[in-house]
């Protein structure tokens, strides 16, 4: 069984040394994990605040992932674009595609999704935050149609519904699991042959443990402080691997970066912080 390394850097501040050694402490695997891809830890701390997902004032601790919503549809749009879909009704420019949001939470983007005339599919294991998107939900009906939402895990969930969707996204969420080769695994499983995947991450760098955790969470406050742990966070590289070996071949890898003073999301093609992968499901052969 593989485990992650402790990475170790000396920090003269005592306040900067006990928040990167609480970060970085080896992940201490059992034999639960190994087989789950479950991290009870973090779903409790989201579930905590559940009351506060759909909260879009200046000071919603979820804000910064709301602002990133149109770069991520526009992400999905243009891989999709780029495998052969055809947009047909400017209005609803994903209407006929199916989609499971993996890790969908209170469904920000599961409910971007459902705009754009995807039929979406939001599964999560918190039964508290699914509970939170199905009431946000039915207050649109215009999008409530195209929305279905469970709660499950990723295992059970690919095991009943293997081959049905025509793209999958898991968006800021491979950093929270654990298991992430088996994670990824079963998301691969839920495609149709010639199916994408995206996802959204945190690379594994210096700059991502300075910039990603203590300025993000300890001194601008853009993300809930305390819910990232930089053994979590995966290389680009690292899941384009593990892809690779459940039959999917990577297309793009694009950086992102956030400035908190416009408040916006861009690409960029630095991925040393923060990126996105677009991957595609090798179509089957007939034989």
């Amino acid at each position: 069984m593989n485990t992650m390394k402790s990475f170790v850097y000396p920090c003269k501040s005592p306040l900067l040394r006990i928040i990167f050694y609480n970060r970085l402490k080896k992940v201490n695997y059992t034999l639960v994990r190994s087989t789950s891809t479950i991290n009870i830890k973090d779903i409790k701390y989201y579930s905590k605040i559940k009351n506060d997902w759909w909260d879009t004032s200046k000071n919603g601790i979820m804000l910064s992932l709301h602002l990133f919503n149109p770069l991520r549809v526009q992400f999905i749009r243009d891989g999709l674009a780029n495998t052969g879909f055809k947009e047909q009704t400017p209005s609803l420019p994903l209407q006929g595609v199916k989609i499971a949001d993996v890790g969908c939470g209170g469904g920000i983007l599961t409910e971007a999704l459902a705009r754009t005339g995807a039929q979406v599919t939001g599964v999560d294991a918190s039964e508290e935050l699914i509970n939170v998107a199905k009431l946000h939900a039915e207050l649109d009906s215009n999008i409530s149609k195209n929305i279905n939402y469970v709660q499950t895990s990723i295992e059970e969930f690919s095991s009943k519904n293997e081959k049905l969707y025509d793209a999958v996204i898991s968006s800021e969420v491979i950093e929270h699991v654990y298991n992430q080769e088996l994670f990824l695994k079963e998301c691969v499983k839920l495609l149709k042959p010639g199916g994408s995947i995206f996802i959204t991450t945190l690379n594994k760098t210096l700059i991502s443990w300075f910039l990603g955790i203590i300025i993000a969470e300890y001194v601008i406050n853009i993300i809930p402080r305390g819910i990232h742990d930089w053994n979590n966070f995966i290389p680009p590289c690292e899941i384009q691997r593990i892809l690779e070996k459940n039959g999917c071949k990577t297309k793009l890898i694009h950086g992102i970066i956030y400035n908190p003073i416009s408040m916006k999301w861009s690409w960029s093609s630095n991925t040393i912080l923060n990126y996105g992968l677009h991957a595609v499901k090798k179509k089957e052969i007939d034989v």
